[in-house]
């Protein structure tokens, strides 16, 4: 399995537009489009799950930098997410220092 992270995507894309360019490359196994948690809005950018490491590559090769829905996008090898630490507020409390 090999994740690819596609960036600069129109707020039109949909799953299908951009399954359709990947698929020329190889098996798709999933489109993720993100959106805003609380709005639904799509935020621009989304990840592909290819079936092979290879394929996945060869498709970030040709797919990064094509038009899709007037805009260019960018295509690369999606890292994993860095771990969250902590939890809450995180750190320092939230009142005024300046006073004794």
């Amino acid at each position: 399995m090999f994740n690819i992270y596609v960036g600069n995507l129109s707020f039109d894309s949909t799953e299908e537009d951009v399954r359709g360019l990947f698929e020329a490359h190889g098996e798709v196994l999933k489109v993720n489009l993100i959106t805003d948690r609380d709005t639904g809005r799509p935020r621009g950018f989304g990840f592909v799950e290819m079936a092979d490491a290879d394929q996945g590559r060869t498709a970030i090769e040709q797919v990064n930098g094509n038009d899709l829905g007037g805009r260019s996008l960018t295509v690369n090898e999606a890292k994993p997410r860095a771990a969250r630490t902590g939890g809450g507020a995180g750190g320092g409390g939230g009142g005024r220092r300046d006073r004794w």
